[in-house]
């Protein structure tokens, strides 16, 4: 009988980010469902809890979880699909997944260096509960640790475990994250800088940590990205999930990881580009100006600046194919690939929505219309790492380097 009982057990259902056809279903759905919101929040200044409720609703928040865990799995092509219509609705809850795939992508390799205890928290918390987890690397003084230099966020061993002290801005998500992935450095002689993880509640609050709602921003306005103080936390001395000599960092990012990064972030600023365009074409389909006697659509200077948005969009999407494609294929392009990259996808998103302010003039700059909304969420792309200015001298000094 138990042998029959095997057989007739019903199979598990597949992830929803493993069924294309549902899943595009449900994103659809999101986009409606986050853009409606979207603008209320942007003038708030609030934090779209509903939003991450609705993706932990359909499984979506673990999507990048391995199967082994109970997550979806999902290659960088899937994941790029969500980020993008999640994107299209509400940046900002945009910004804070894609935090969380990146953390959860980092911990999925055969390489990640965290323990098996930490990982298997990180996972289970999101496959369970939507928990949300972003890294903390920036700081007053130092700024981005992209740029060099050790961090003033300390890590002092004692005997309890370490002790963790700092401030850390630009915490995007920090009204609903469960995991900070916490840039510091050690007490020892010799400091080691790295990755301490912290839990974090987001409901109540923990002990040690302050946070400064200071955010207060142009752009994406609704990520929740404040200041965080932490004062003397005590954490297990395995919750220093990655830490190294500062020699050993010195090799820069692995370039699978950091194609996810480029792709994730660009699929976000060109679903922003792609929103605002949305929006242009129902303009000028039903705009019909009174001196024309036409909707503004049939306008052949209208119809070119049209014409340019199309074709810097579809440029995004063979650069961003390509990127995938190598990716999930195990053969990641170099770094300086994926940056140009994001030089070229960011760029063209930003030139996008600008045609679209161009020819839309008012109508466009109005707080009424979506936008002009569009236009300071685009511009936020320029402070992502790697930013212009790294990205075009690390290709240049690529172009002078002897040949292989």
């Amino acid at each position: 009988m138990s042998s029959l009982l095997v057989k007739l057990a019903p199979q598990p259902v597949p992830h929803l980010s493993a069924r294309p056809a549902a899943l595009d279903a449900v994103l659809r759905e999101l986009t409606q469902q986050f853009a409606q919101g979207a603008e209320r929040h942007d003038r708030d200044a609030s934090f779209a809890h509903e939003n991450f409720a609705e993706l932990q609703r359909h499984g979506l928040i673990a999507s990048v979880v391995p199967v082994a865990y109970g997550g979806g799995g999902a290659t960088l092509a899937t994941a790029r699909r969500i980020v993008a219509a999640v994107a299209q609705g509400d940046p900002s809850t945009a910004l804070v997944l894609t935090m969380t795939f990146l953390l959860h992508r980092s911990q999925s390799r055969a390489d990640a260096r965290w323990s098996p205890r930490l990982r298997e928290e990180l996972f289970r918390t999101a496959v369970e509960h939507g928990a949300l987890a972003n890294s903390l690397r920036v700081e007053p003084a130092l700024g981005s640790p992209a740029r060099g230099g050790l961090p003033e966020t300390i890590a002092r061993r004692t005997p309890d475990g370490w002790r963790l002290s700092g401030h850390k801005l630009y915490t995007t998500g920090i009204p609903a994250l469960r995991w900070l992935a916490v840039w510091a450095r050690t007490d020892e002689p010799e400091p080691r800088v790295g990755a301490f993880l912290v839990p974090h509640d987001p409901v109540n609050g923990t002990p040690g940590i302050r946070i400064i709602e200071s955010w207060d921003h142009l752009g994406l306005r609704a990520s929740g990205s404040h200041e965080v103080v932490f004062d003397n936390v005590l954490l297990p001395l395995d919750n220093a999930a990655d830490v190294r000599t500062p020699a050993q960092w010195a090799a820069g990012p692995e370039s699978d990881q950091y194609a996810w990064m480029i792709t994730l972030l660009g699929a976000l600023y060109d679903g922003i580009a792609r929103a605002a365009r949305g929006w242009l074409l129902q303009f000028l389909a039903e705009r019909a100006p009174g001196s024309l006697g036409a909707p503004l659509s049939t306008v052949p200077r209208i119809q070119q600046v049209v014409g340019e948005i199309e074709a810097l969009l579809w440029a995004n999407d063979a650069l961003l194919d390509g990127l995938v494609r190598a990716a999930d294929a195990g053969t990641p392009p170099s770094t300086i690939e994926s940056g140009l990259v994001k030089f070229n996808v960011t760029g063209n998103a930003i030139r996008a929505v600008g045609l679209a302010l161009e020819v839309t003039g008012n109508h466009g700059l109005s707080r009424r219309n979506p936008l002009e909304r569009h236009h300071r969420d685009v511009l936020c792309s320029r402070i992502h790492t790697p930013q212009n200015d790294s990205i075009l001298i690390a290709a240049g000094k690529a172009a002078f380097a002897p040949s292989a």
